[in-house]
């Protein structure tokens, strides 16, 4: 049942990201955190669609997406511990995911960073003729990028199979979209590249689903093109770190209540029960524990690790 798988990978992320912000004042964990908890149906609902073999770059908010596509949890805890178990080895920390097994081909510091390497991989499946695709996830930030601008006309004039997915949650740190540009248009500008552009306004998560899910199977019939699909969300949290932050004046809380009473998991949770949605809570509960205790157990890198994975000897 779609719901079902729903509800356990957005449970999954929500309760996970609920304990870094839980323990981070610790001082346990040695990264700063960008926390997705209210984006978390963008990651879920375009994951879910998605084959073991097509790739995603994700955001420095990228939790929610290396967990959907599948990464390997005990490792990104023990990532975000700064240990030697860490799927980067501890040494880059939340905003530097990787897992190649599962198609999670990394995440970014940088704002738009990954589009040119995404937009460069798509590239290589079309000229080897394979049947995956890549999806490249980005903030409403990037579209100010430059490289966002060649990317997408790149991608436009080379009708390469890519998805870009924007989360667009209104804030570049605490700078309004609509006050960095002139107008509220960023399907509009992408469709002057000559690419289809779409907008989901509500969050709904089968609604993402099914518009990852329809392109997918245009790629699978050979009609290849890449596509925008712009998502409108908002982050519950400080843009960086576990606190609430409307104190600051930027935004307020009646503004995000929206949100908070449109929150995708509690309308999953209704759509399923309590029997269901609790045997999926207990299970997501254990394996949630059993990572972070496996971070704690894990030891940091050796002092010779700092001379290893370089560039240059």
């Amino acid at each position: 049942m779609l719901a079902e798988k729903f509800y356990r990978s957005l449970y999954r992320i929500r309760r996970i990201e609920e304990e870094i912000a839980r323990i981070y004042h610790t001082d346990k964990i040695k990264s700063p955190v960008h926390l997705s908890i209210g984006q978390e149906a963008i990651s879920v609902g375009v994951c879910e669609a998605l084959r073991p073999d097509d790739i995603v770059f994700g955001t420095y908010r990228g939790h929610a997406t290396y967990l959907a596509k599948g990464g390997n949890l005990e490792k990104m805890i023990a990532e975000l511990y700064g240990k030697s178990t860490g799927c980067s080895k501890g040494k880059g920390g939340s905003m530097h995911l990787i897992d190649v097994a599962k198609g999670v081909m990394g995440t970014s510091a940088i704002v738009g960073t990954t589009i040119p390497v995404s937009v460069g991989y798509s590239y290589a499946l079309k000229y080897r003729k394979s049947n995956s695709i890549v999806v490249c996830f980005i903030g409403d930030g990037a579209v100010d990028e430059g490289a966002f601008h060649e990317g997408v006309n790149f991608a436009a004039l080379k009708r390469l199979p890519i998805l870009f997915v924007c989360e667009n949650n209104h804030y570049a740190i605490h700078s309004h979209h609509v006050s960095r540009r002139n107008s509220d248009n960023i399907c509009e500008r992408v469709q002057t590249y000559g690419m289809q552009a779409e907008c989901i306004d509500d969050g709904d998560i089968f609604r993402i689903y099914d518009f990852t899910n329809n392109y997918i199977k245009r790629i699978m019939m050979g009609h290849i093109a890449p596509v925008f699909l712009e998502c409108i969300t908002y982050r519950w949290k400080e843009h960086v770190g576990p606190n609430d932050d409307f104190h600051l004046g930027y935004r307020t809380k009646d503004e995000a209540e929206y949100w908070i009473q449109n929150d995708q998991l509690k309308k999953l949770k209704s759509l399923l029960g309590a029997d269901i949605s609790s045997k999926i809570e207990s299970a997501v509960d254990l394996e949630t524990k059993n990572a972070f205790e496996f971070a704690e157990k894990s030891d940091f890198p050796e002092v010779k690790e700092l001379y290893t994975d370089l560039f240059k000897d």
